[in-house]
């Protein structure tokens, strides 16, 4: 490669670097503002695992939902937390 083509590909190293920098610090940023309103929500009476319980629930949709309930239903009984559901006999 010739000096040119360094410098050219050292520049847009750098930009990348600095790019994914702010991006990080503004992730920061967003992370302490999140834990800022649970903080909030805490103070106000609200639980905040199940809080993030909710929030991680509404990012799937129903579907999913279904399926990871059946599936912790059917695990739950196999430890026996939960009685077997009546059948329809």
């Amino acid at each position: 490669m010739t000096d040119a083509a360094h410098g050219v590909a050292r520049d847009q190293l750098r930009a990348f670097v600095e790019r994914i920098e702010r991006l990080e610090e503004e992730k920061k940023t967003i992370a302490d503002d999140i834990k800022d309103v649970y903080g909030e929500a805490k103070s106000m009476g609200f639980d905040t695992a199940i809080l993030k319980k909710v929030i991680a629930l509404r990012k799937k949709d129903e579907q999913e939902r279904m399926e990871e309930d059946l599936i912790l239903d059917t695990y739950m009984h196999a430890l026996g937390m939960i009685p077997e559901p009546p059948t329809d006999d």
